[in-house]
């Protein structure tokens, strides 16, 4: 299991700041850089994050749109240095697939996840927006995003066992919302622990408030390291 440590900070001074912090680890631990930092401080943000350390870089960017219009902005995020990129599996198989033949052309292309369900939702919620059960969407959205060539899902740490049991177990399942040591869940809903996502063989876990709020940043990330 790997751990992903969310840039989510308000400013860019502020998540350098974190990464310079962590430099000693970044053979051992990912970055996500989200939407706001993406937008706020531009592709150029990625190459000064790869100059702290070797860190591997995770674009958060949640891609939806026709499936063209996904493709080119793929392709584009794709050469700027990340090592991992995401999309939402509700923008339909053919969308994807048509993702990830373009970047199969590419010569390095990065992992690409499909967004199941966001961690934000409660299951009434959930079925509210798209009509269906969580778990009957997850599952749906793991085999088409699986059909469709990608490397694997983002998902709650609770839905990884199902994603590697109806694909297969090297299918990445990555998962945010995960509280190391039973802090507040904020706005998430389906948050867990590190031993929950041991036990449900997630591949990547994605944590942020936990470790960036903390007095201590960098002992928070150690203490994660030595038990996953």
């Amino acid at each position: 299991m790997k751990l992903c440590v969310a840039l989510d900070l308000g400013s860019k001074q502020q998540c350098l700041q974190l990464a310079e912090g962590l430099a000693d680890f970044a053979d051992k631990i990912w970055l996500k850089v989200g939407l706001r930092a993406y937008l706020r401080d531009g592709a150029g943000f990625v190459e000064e994050l790869k100059k702290i350390g070797n860190f591997k870089i995770f674009l958060d960017l949640k891609l939806y749109d026709i499936p063209n219009t996904m493709a080119d902005a793929a392709e584009v995020v794709s050469k700027i240095g990340v090592d991992m990129i995401n999309l939402h599996a509700s923008a339909g198989e053919r969308a994807m697939k048509t993702v990830m033949e373009r970047l199969n052309a590419l010569q390095n292309r990065p992992l690409v996840l499909a967004v199941s369900a966001l961690t934000s939702f409660n299951e009434s919620e959930f079925e509210a927006v798209y009509n269906d059960t969580l778990s009957r969407s997850v599952r749906k959205f793991s085999q088409m995003s699986f059909e469709a060539g990608l490397d694997g899902m983002v998902c709650s740490v609770f839905e990884s066992k199902l994603i590697k049991d109806v694909t297969n177990q090297n299918f990445i399942t990555l998962c945010p919302g995960v509280r190391p040591f039973g802090e507040s869940a904020g706005d998430q809903k389906r948050v867990a622990n590190l031993v929950s996502a041991k036990q449900e063989g997630s591949d990547f876990i994605v944590v942020g408030r936990p470790i960036y709020e903390n007095t201590n940043p960098r002992e928070i990330c150690e203490r994660i390291l030595e038990q996953i």
